[in-house]
């Protein structure tokens, strides 16, 4: 008990000597903590898009306007018996024209020529949604071959143009972030293995006496071991304290850009409070640990 009391008194001295300097490095992870969290918030925001236009995706035929309803039913239950498709809706032309209608509710205009038509001009269709977006052109194909006299057009449109486009720029922003990790991580363990070496300097010659009355190696290792969990734990509570309020702030702003989506990213971190900012402590201590066990043994000569 009394070796672990000596080993906390000597770290905080230490930090207490050094205070600008232990600042400093606190900054230093600090930010590199917010770059990691805010990297996650984008790789999240950037997966949770795809996905959400994914489900969106639908294929849609268009039918004949006096298509009965016993033809629709039977062509509707021919696609459902493929393989690759999840779900067929029939939309039928009154469907159509209220969705129109609601649709361009703010435009009088249009609203204005389609009175003015006396008649519904759309025609019923069926949308076709596919059990996986990556099959989707096998759904075309299918659909494609299909030989009903009740189907008028199709919309093949290439919905995978703005997919691409999305994951591409994904790829590119995980490619930088992990360049930027990199970036702090090396900075982290320059700037703790400096703080190590000045603070073995400034105790120079208590470490001296420790090693004429007898101390061992552990002893004079571990408050500089125990000083960088300190610079770990500080760093993460800190980036806690600013992160939440941070998405606090976001997540309206992605209600609204996103809307009708369910992207809840202050939802994720707060159910994953524990995995995340577990695991950067573990990472950042074991990082610390790593510069402070390199400068103790270089300058410290045990």
């Amino acid at each position: 008990m009394l070796f672990l009391y000596r080993i906390i008194k000597f770290s905080f001295q230490d930090i207490v000597r050094n205070i600008w300097l232990s600042v400093a490095t606190i900054m230093v992870l600090l930010l590199a903590l917010f770059s990691i969290n805010t990297l996650i918030t984008v790789h999240l925001i950037s997966n949770s898009a795809i996905q959400a236009v994914k489900t969106k995706i639908n294929i849609s035929l268009y039918l004949n306007a006096d298509s009965t309803e016993a033809q629709i039913s039977t062509l509707k239950t021919k696609i459902s018996k493929l393989d690759n498709v999840q779900q067929v809706n029939y939309i039928s032309k009154q469907s159509a024209i209220n969705s129109f209608r609601v649709k361009y509710a703010n435009n009088p205009q249009v609203l204005t020529a389609l009175r003015e038509l006396g008649r519904n001009p759309l025609s019923p269709s069926l949308t076709i949604v596919p059990r996986d977006f990556n099959e989707s052109n096998l759904v075309i194909n299918e659909l494609k071959t299909l030989n009903n006299p009740i189907i008028e057009s199709h919309d093949f449109s290439n919905n995978t143009l703005i997919l691409t486009k999305i994951n591409k720029l994904t790829k590119r922003i995980n490619e930088v972030g992990l360049f930027i990790i990199s970036i702090f991580i090396l900075i982290s363990l320059l700037v703790v293995y400096n703080a190590i070496r000045v603070a073995i300097y400034t105790h120079r010659r208590e470490i001296e006496i420790m090693r004429l009355v007898g101390a061992s190696n552990s002893f004079i290792y571990m408050p500089y071991l125990f000083s960088a969990l300190i610079y770990s734990f500080l760093s993460v509570l800190i980036v806690i304290l600013i992160f939440y309020p941070f998405l606090t702030l976001l997540q309206p702003y992605l209600n609204s850009f996103f809307l009708n989506y369910n992207i809840n990213i202050l939802a994720y971190f707060i159910n994953n409070f524990v995995l995340i900012f577990g695991s950067q402590f573990l990472v950042v201590a074991v990082i610390n640990a790593v510069a402070s066990l390199f400068a103790v043994r270089k300058y410290a000569k045990i």
